[in-house]
């Protein structure tokens, strides 16, 4: 009743504030798996070394809209942001085939470049910005829903029962439904690939 009478009281046109998850001094609330890490440069999470997942562990996320804001240092780097893990995992490989990785590739095809379901749904366009500029991805979680809007433009939309590919690699996602919600996480992909993140927040829808 207390929250009810709380939320009558705030103005017309409130919304949610945005919260930080990732704080530019550390790697307070994440933790990382795998061989390859996430390092701080200039306040900045930076992709290094191999195969890697840097979970939060803060929260689990649902009904919410995530915003990463990221650039590459080069055309072929990769990276990806993972929703829906239900659990805080041991393995790199966790986020791939227990939740979904929304791709960072500007060098993929459309099932597996920037703002895709990595082998589950295609982009509808491209909008990321050239190596070196920085680009915003909003991704809204509203039951399974998955939205993606890339620098303003809408990219993507899945639901978590529609038509999927078949699986033909080892790699590639394991199909079937991920929960509603769970937790994000970055992934570190390669040695080669080098991917700069300066804000990783969520707000509630």
């Amino acid at each position: 009743m207390r929250l009810l009478l709380l939320l009558s009281l705030l103005p017309a046109g409130y919304a949610a504030e945005w919260k930080q998850l990732f704080n530019g001094k550390d790697l307070t609330g994440w933790k990382m798996t795998g061989p390859g890490r996430f390092v701080l440069e200039d306040g900045l999470l930076k992709t290094e070394g191999g195969m890697g997942l840097l979970v939060n562990t803060t929260q689990k996320i649902g009904d919410a809209t995530i915003r990463v804001v990221f650039k590459t240092a080069s055309e072929h780097a990769n990276s990806g942001v993972y929703i829906r893990m239900a659990e805080i995992a041991n393995d790199p490989w966790y986020g791939v085939h227990n939740g979904y990785e929304v791709q960072i590739d500007a060098a993929g095809d459309e099932w597996h470049c920037t703002g895709a379901l990595y082998s589950l749904a295609k982009v509808s366009k491209r909008t990321q910005k050239p190596m070196g500029e920085w680009n915003t991805m909003e991704i809204t979680l509203r039951g399974q829903k998955t939205t993606v809007v890339l620098n303003g433009e809408q990219v993507n939309e899945f639901v978590g029962n529609q038509p999927v590919p078949e699986r033909k690699m080892w790699f590639e996602p394991v199909r079937g439904p991920r929960p509603d919600s769970g937790y994000i996480g970055l992934q570190n992909h390669d040695g080669r690939s080098t991917v700069y993140f300066k804000e990783v927040s969520v707000k509630t829808n």
